[in-house]
This record gives C-alpha cells, structure tokens and sequence, in this order.
C-alpha cells in the first residue's frame, strides 16, 4: 500500500469517526463517561491485580466504592451549592450596582482632574451591559451544552449505565488493549506503540495530574476564603478550583469574584481586600511552583490557548460528551502533530537532496548585507 493511500485511508477513517460522533451524540454521554472512568481506574485496578486480587474482583471492589463516594459526594454538596448558587445570583446585581457605586466615587475625582467627565455617565452602563452579556453568554452555552449532551438520555440513564460501562471495560481493559496492538501493521508497530504511549502519558499526566491540582486548589480557596469571612467563600473557592482545569481560567475567575464581593462587603477595610488577593496570590504560587510541577510535570504539552480552543469547541459541536473527549483529543492531535512535525524535519522534502538554490536577486553581497 502506497503513502498516498495510507493517508488517505486514515483520513477517511477519521472523517467517518467525526460524522459516527456528531450522529450519535446524543445517546453517547453515559458511555464515553464510562469509558473516562475505567481509563482513570486503570492503575489502581493493576496495582491491586499486583497484591494478589483478581481482576474482576479489583474491578468491582473500585468501582463499589467509588460510586458510594460519588454518591456521598453529591449528597452534601448538591444541596449547599444549589442554596450558594441562588444566593450569589439573586446578589449579583446589586455586587455589580456597588461596585460601580465605589467606582465612580473613587475614580470621580482622577476623572474630573483630567477633564474627561462625560467618560463618568457611560462607564457604569458599559460595564452593566458586559456584565449582562457575559452572562447570557454563559447561560446560552450551559443551556447548548444540556441540551446536546441529554437531549435523548436522563440522568438516570447515565447515573445506570456509566457504572456497567467502566465495570465491563474495567474488567476487559489489559485485553482490550493487547487485542487493539495485535491489529497494529507489523512494519510500523513500534512506531504506533511509542506514539500511543506518548499520548497515554499526556492524556494521563494532564487529567490524573490536573484533576488532583484542582482538588487541592479548590478545597485551599474555599477553606482560605470561607476563614476570612468572605461571602459565597466556599463557593467561589470550589468553582475556582473547579476552573483550574483550564490554565488561569480558574484562578483568574476566582480573583475577579472575591476580590470583587471583597471590595463591596469590607469596604473601606483594606486588610480583608488583601488578604483576599493574598490568598489567591499564594495558591497561583504553590499552584506553579509545587503542584504542577509535581503532579502534571512538563512532559503533557498542551497549550492553555489549545486547550480552551478543544474545550469550547468541542462542547459547542457534541455538548458533555464533548468536553469528555476534549482533553484526550487534544493530547492526542497535540502528540501526532508533533510526531509529524519531526518526521518532515528529518525529511528530504524539508532537507532537500540537492544543493541549497539561493535566489538570484540574493546573490549580490550589498543584498546580503541589508
């Protein structure tokens, strides 16, 4: 089989995988997420395979208790996130009417000094109407990723399927993936095999790692933010913990919103603003110089700036099961394009095989010199 027809078949194998997602979206969630939650389980289902517990054994003992864990979860935080929730919603507007209340008294005077008042009239609609948009924004993108992801599907069918799902992959996972290298062409088996491990470890070192830094990150707001006193402290120390997922989404996300309710609820108290800040000054630290390092380490390769792009957009086109798929693919577009990108560096169509052409309009030396 010629490159050409190669590429070609892997092209249109990827094109019909696309349109198979896009056709069947709406039936997918429960198991794409059954799928994500064996592949996290993995090791912990070989490490105890390595004590001496079988594996179907390992499989149900892990998944038992992570359902109990999961459902325990969500029975203490579903009920005190909807209460904070409709709390902090029902007191946005009149965060937003305060603070640009303090806005235009403090900066009133710097505005009137530089002879620009007719800015003092505008700034607060503008910024109400930023606010607004955003908002809805944000409301029309939840409401477009619900009803993507659960437009055939209830949550009861995923809280029943997903379980069975990741069981039965759980259980067949090391033969499915002997199976899967079996089927690999002999001539390039070990090249497949270095870049499936490549994207196995920034598939596995972003969302292990990441998700671990995100609990970490978001249980140190909430206690921090809660211990000061700020309003909706819990809340918006999870939700930025949460958020950190997305590099400087979280952390930024979280700054705006306490330092803001900071300012409107310890005014004129400086301390209390700066130790707000301070608290999120010191988790971006910890966060950059301990837990990332540590935890994600430098071998994933994903761009923040790719990463949001994967997130936003997959989530737009297949709704949850979207934002599922979007960390993997990424890694995996993001590990491929590389192999790639070697592979045409050490290529005679980069290289060439003949001698370097210099432009003729080069060649004179005053040319050269500019």
């Amino acid at each position: 089989m010629t490159v050409q027809r190669q590429i070609g078949f892997w092209i249109a194998a990827l094109v019909a995988g696309v349109l198979l997602l896009f056709v069947l979206r709406g039936i997918l969630l429960p198991f794409v997420a059954g799928f994500a939650l064996a592949y996290l389980l993995d090791p912990l289902a070989d490490r105890l395979q390595r004590m001496g517990v079988g594996r179907l054994g390992a499989s149900l003992l892990i998944l038992i208790l992570f359902v109990l864990l999961f459902i325990i979860s969500l029975m203490i935080l579903v009920p005190f996130a909807a209460q904070q929730v409709g709390a902090f919603v029902e007191r946005l507007p009149g965060y937003v009417a305060r603070l640009q209340e303090l806005g235009a008294e403090q900066l009133g005077p710097i505005i009137r000094k530089l002879g620009i008042e007719e800015a003092l009239p505008a700034a607060p609609t503008s910024v109400g109407n930023l606010i607004s948009q955003g908002i809805a924004w944000l409301t029309a993108f939840l409401q477009g990723l619900w009803s993507g992801g659960q437009a055939l599907i209830g949550i009861f069918s995923l809280l029943v399927v997903t379980p069975v799902v990741a069981f039965y992959m759980l259980v067949d996972w090391d033969r499915m993936v002997r199976t899967v290298d079996s089927w690999m062409p002999l001539r390039h088996r070990d090249t497949i095999r270095a870049i499936a491990r490549d994207i196995d470890r920034a598939i596995a070192g972003f969302v292990r790692g990441q998700a671990l830094v995100c609990l970490i990150l978001g249980t140190f707001y909430a206690v921090g933010l809660a211990l000061i006193g700020l309003n909706f402290g819990a809340l918006i120390g999870m939700t930025a913990g949460l958020l950190s997922f997305i590099p400087y989404v979280g952390s930024l996300t979280g700054l705006i919103l306490s330092v803001g309710v900071a300012i409107v609820q310890f005014w004129p108290d400086w301390t209390m603003i700066l130790a707000t800040l301070g608290i999120f000054v010191f988790g971006q630290f910890v966060e950059g110089n301990i837990l990332s390092p540590k935890l994600v380490g430098d071998s994933v390769g994903l761009h923040p700036v790719w990463l949001m792009f994967a997130l936003v957009s997959f989530g737009a086109l297949f709704g949850f099961v979207g934002l599922l798929l979007a960390v993997p693919l990424a890694a995996a577009i993001g590990v491929i394009a590389r192999f790639a990108l070697r592979q045409y560096l050490a290529s005679p169509l980069y290289r060439g095989t003949g001698p370097v052409v210099i432009h003729p309009k080069l060649d004179d030396r005053a040319d050269l010199d500019a």
